[in-house]
């Protein structure tokens, strides 16, 4: 079954969105959050299906020139392993092409999806956590 693609977030269900990432058990993100940050991304992507549900998301921060970071995609759980994830962040790489440099954060365990399009993993990243005994406790950072 064919998608329709936009790159606007114009006319997106902010709530639609929000259980769309709940379905794809990306974390609880708020209809408010997610409204924040896809409006303050550079870059976004949507799919729907022929019914009009909204089943695919991504979005890329960027400064437009130097470092792209590519983040929040989410497939609902019906279009996982059709090629509806592929296609999101195939969307969002040639969106931001021409950058120095493409970060990618993943949820651990989708190292190898992301590896198809080029990505490889970081001997320097680092980062801050809201929650840093969660993100450990998920795998995302390792304990001092």
């Amino acid at each position: 079954m064919a998608l329709t693609w936009t790159t606007s977030w114009h006319g997106i269900g902010w709530d639609e969105l929000e259980a769309l990432y709940r379905a794809a058990a990306l974390g609880s993100k708020s209809a408010a959050l997610l409204q924040t940050v896809f409006t303050n991304s550079r870059f976004s992507c949507f799919a729907r299906d022929a019914d009009g549900r909204l089943v695919a998301a991504g979005r890329v921060l960027s400064d437009g020139a130097d470092c792209a970071y590519l983040c929040d995609v989410a497939v609902h759980p019906d279009r996982q392993g059709r090629g509806a994830g592929a296609e999101v962040v195939s969307r969002l790489l040639a969106m931001c092409a021409g950058h120095r440099k493409i970060i990618l954060y993943a949820v651990p365990g989708r190292e190898p999806f992301y590896r198809r399009f080029g990505f490889r993993r970081m001997r320097t990243a680092m980062a801050i956590f809201d929650d840093q005994a969660a993100a450990f406790a998920k795998g995302h950072i390792d304990a001092e």
